[in-house]
């Protein structure tokens, strides 16, 4: 009876030890957006953050087949980007836009692992943009809208209302006097569009109500311009739709993007301005640091 309670405990501990084994010896799943906007970006943050090592010539728009070796057990998922918050739990980490992160409360200089760094200078290829066709870029109408845009309402209502999500791309007074109320009255802010120019501008994602600020700036200006955003459901159509003349600006993307998509399909097209930055961070639910997440990843030899 002793030897088989002996037996049974020692055959127990087997499998305690060799489930440990397997546990620890599971490759970590890293999971990064799918799209063609942030799946580059995801890339260059694991970079970053010392996780892979990526060609050199990839430049700011790396794909996975870019990936030239992991310094670390992991793997790279790339996943719809909406869904990465809700199933954060099923990956090791995960780089999340502040578009999709903020809204789960996730706040990134509280629960992020790394955070993308971010110049605010002009070379910044990250840095979102409003784009026309190249041969309307120097149209007055569409200069007052990039003007009206990067004014200090827009930048306070961007620091305000979403919080760690945006920061303005464009100088502006660090002094925030923009209350919690003052945002909730712009994006309640309606305007007629009788006896206005009309400028469709193309946007993607729920994302916009800066919009509201802008359009409050140019009716304060009497500028006579009415901004309608016409709403797409990928990100492959706005640029698309602007090349055929269907809109006449947008403003959904970051400079690298653009190059890469007008390049792809020959699009002519061009930046009339900058307009923020929205940084991409890792998020974990499993370990607390990035330091953390690289043990139990365990190096590659």
């Amino acid at each position: 009876m002793k030897a088989t309670k002996k037996f049974f405990a020692l055959a127990l501990a087997l499998v305690l030890a060799l489930t440990a084994a397997a546990a620890a010896a599971e490759t970590l799943q890293i999971g990064i957006p799918d799209d063609g906007t942030n799946l580059s970006r995801g890339i260059k943050l694991l970079e970053t953050a010392g996780l892979i090592t990526v060609k050199p010539e990839a430049g700011y728009t790396p794909e996975i087949a870019d990936i030239t070796g992991y310094l670390y057990d992991i793997e790279v998922k790339p996943v719809q980007a909406n869904t990465l918050p809700s199933t954060l739990q099923d990956f090791g980490a995960s780089t999340i836009n502040g578009t999709y992160a903020i809204p789960y409360g996730l706040i990134p200089s509280r629960d992020g692992l790394i955070i993308e760094k971010q110049s605010e200078s002009g070379d910044n290829p990250y840095v979102n943009i409003i784009v026309a066709r190249t041969a309307d870029k120097e149209n007055e109408t569409f200069r007052t809208v990039v003007e009206a845009y990067q004014t200090q309402l827009v930048a306070e209502f961007l620091l305000v209302n979403y919080e760690e999500a945006f920061f303005p791309a464009f100088p502006y007074d660090s002094a925030i006097t923009l209350t919690a109320e003052d945002a909730q009255a712009i994006r309640e802010y309606q305007s007629s569009r009788d006896g206005k120019t009309v400028v469709r501008v193309g946007v993607c994602g729920a994302n916009n109500d800066q919009w509201k600020a802008v359009q409050k700036v140019l009716d304060e200006e009497n500028a006579g311009i009415y901004i309608e955003l016409v709403e797409f459901d990928a990100y492959n159509l706005p640029n698309e739709a602007l090349n055929a003349g269907e809109i006449e600006l947008n403003a959904f993307q970051h400079k690298a993007y653009l190059n890469k998509d007008a390049e792809q399909n020959g699009y002519d097209l061009t930046v009339i301005g900058d307009t923020l930055i929205a940084p991409l961070t890792l998020y974990s639910e499993k370990f607390d640091s990035l330091d953390a997440l690289k043990e139990a990843a365990g190096a590659i030899q």
